[in-house]
């Protein structure tokens, strides 16, 4: 089981770089945005952050800042990629059909686009670029 989370693709350089490119950006821009939340939920201020699925606001913040931060780091470092996209793919359909259900489209159509990114690299895994890659090499020849 464990390999096949961190099975990287047998793809070619062109792919492995795109699936790379995607990563890294995918996961910097969404960890940039977490970082207002991090800040957030270790501040001494009183949090005020929508309870979309009902578990407070506190701990939807946290959850929020555990996707958008730290699975966006491992996603950059392509560390169990296919496993760590899946609290963003949630957060981000959260964010899209829950949170801004009634803003329009406008407003959901990036988390429905990093959605989409999310779920491309569950399916494609992580590249040979990856944290996963080398790991993945190290269990292949026990």
């Amino acid at each position: 089981m464990i390999k096949n989370i961190l099975h990287p693709g047998n793809y070619s350089n062109s792919v492995n770089m795109a699936i790379l490119l995607l990563r890294v950006t995918a996961g910097a821009f969404m960890l940039t945005h977490g970082i207002g939340k991090f800040s957030a939920l270790f501040g001494n201020e009183a949090i005020q952050f929508p309870d979309p699925i009902g578990v407070g606001a506190a701990a939807s913040l946290a959850l929020a800042v555990f996707s958008e931060v730290l699975c966006s780091f491992f996603l950059i470092f392509g560390i169990a990629t296919r496993l760590f996209a899946i609290p963003l793919i949630i957060t981000m359909l959260v964010a899209a059909f829950i949170v801004h259900s009634g803003d329009g489209f406008g407003k959901q159509e990036l988390p429905l686009l990093y959605a989409v990114v999310y779920i491309a690299l569950v399916v494609t895994g992580s590249g040979k670029i990856s944290v996963d890659s080398w790991i993945f090499n190290k269990l292949d020849r026990n």
